[in-house]
């Protein structure tokens, strides 16, 4: 079998192996659409209060997450067991707004139906695998995108940790990134 030339396996990994390119495609998505954004005062300020609440959400998940190692119960992940995500999808929501391009909604529900329901199916899988009737358990109550709305128990509080957000994800970086791009647009209002 012939080897791809490097176009031929770029496309071959974006249409099978996606999954390779989601941080890339939602950085790039960002960088774009706040270079290229029009915003208006309106929706920029409703956009931004998207994005400093995907930026909680994604901080707050981070802080919590032990990957591979604990299944995560506690925080965020006492009502949705894909916070990270839940706060990617807020910040494209703010970014979209926030831009006051036209073009952005369907190119970030492109985004959305492409990479997301691929990456909850693989990391479920995983995590069953690793965590087997913990996870089963923890599935039947905690929904992936939709967060349930339950008071918190005491043993389900768990403690946040700046290390832990910055050592797993690198989230403060990128939040700093994410507010960079916020004011850039706010800039070209």
């Amino acid at each position: 079998m012939e080897k791809a030339s490097g176009l031929q396996q770029f496309f071959y990994n974006v249409r099978y192996r996606r999954q390779r390119y989601r941080q890339f495609i939602g950085i790039a998505y960002i960088v774009l659409i706040s270079a290229a954004g029009n915003p208006k005062l309106i929706l920029w300020g409703g956009g931004a209060g998207f994005v400093l609440l995907g930026i909680a959400v994604r901080m707050w998940a981070s802080g919590h997450i032990k990957k591979d190692e604990v299944l995560a119960t506690n925080g965020p992940y006492v009502y949705v067991r894909h916070p990270l995500y839940v706060g990617n999808i807020l910040l494209g929501t703010g970014f979209t707004l926030a831009s006051g391009l036209w073009w952005s909604l369907p190119l970030f529900i492109l985004i959305l139906i492409c990479f997301y329901p691929p990456a909850i199916r693989r990391e479920d899988d995983k995590l069953h695998r690793l965590f087997k009737e913990d996870w089963e358990s923890w599935r039947q109550q905690t929904k992936a995108l939709i967060p349930r709305f339950k008071p918190l128990g005491s043993d389900q509080r768990g403690s946040w940790s700046f290390w832990q957000s910055l050592r797993q994800n690198g989230e403060p970086l990128i939040a700093v990134f994410l507010l960079f791009c916020l004011y850039y647009l706010y800039l070209k209002l």
